[in-house]
Parts: C-alpha cells; sequence; structure tokens
C-alpha cells in the first residue's frame, strides 16, 4: 500500500481544534521551532469545518510535544497533562488515518 492511499487531511471535533489551537499559542510564545504554521491553520479550522492537512496535524502534536517537555518543571501538573492530552488526541488522529483498511480476507 502506497502512502497515496491515505486521506490527505483529517476533520477533527472543533473542541480539540480549538484546545490545540491555544496550546499551539503558547507553544508558538515559548518560540517553539514550528508552532506557527499549526497554529495559523488551526486558528482557521473553522472556515474548513475542521478539516486539516494530516501533516499539519502531525506537526502540531509534535510542537506540543516540545512544549510539554519544556515546559514539565514549570506549570502546574494540571496543565501539563492537558497539554500531553492534545498532543496524544493528535496523534492518534493521525494514527488512525495512517492505519489500512480492515478487508474480510484472512491472510
Amino acid at each position: 500500500m502506497t502512502s497515496s492511499s491515505f486521506p490527505r487531511t483529517l476533520t477533527l471535533p472543533a473542541s480539540v481544534c480549538e484546545q490545540a489551537a491555544q496550546h499551539l499559542e503558547q507553544a508558538a510564545r515559548r518560540t517553539v521551532d514550528g508552532a506557527g504554521a499549526p497554529l495559523k491553520a488551526f486558528r482557521a479550522a473553522a472556515d474548513s469545518d475542521y478539516a486539516l492537512p494530516v501533516s499539519v496535524v502531525e506537526q502540531a502534536a509534535a510542537c506540543l510535544l516540545v512544549l510539554a517537555t519544556e515546559t514539565a518543571q514549570s506549570v502546574r501538573p494540571s496543565a501539563l497533562r492537558a497539554t500531553i492530552a492534545v498532543a496524544l488526541r493528535l496523534r492518534d488522529a493521525v494514527e488512525a488515518v495512517h492505519q489500512p483498511a480492515l478487508t474480510t480476507r484472512f491472510w
């Protein structure tokens, strides 16, 4: 199976997009490399019914994990958990898109 058979966009729930945008704003303020592009895309996601390119969602998840790592010692545990939770939801959405479709045939 080639990568071209996977969707290039995915649609996320509005609440996840809003949370991701909030955390990406923090990442951009802390100058996490690569946070600017996903932040812009997540801010504009409502205009596209929360459909985002898979690569942008993947980049956002990575930026949020970097943010969590960089702030682990300086933020409340609940804030750290919130950042990690959003990052993992984004990463899980990307992984779900990359899963091959189940077939009814047995090997």
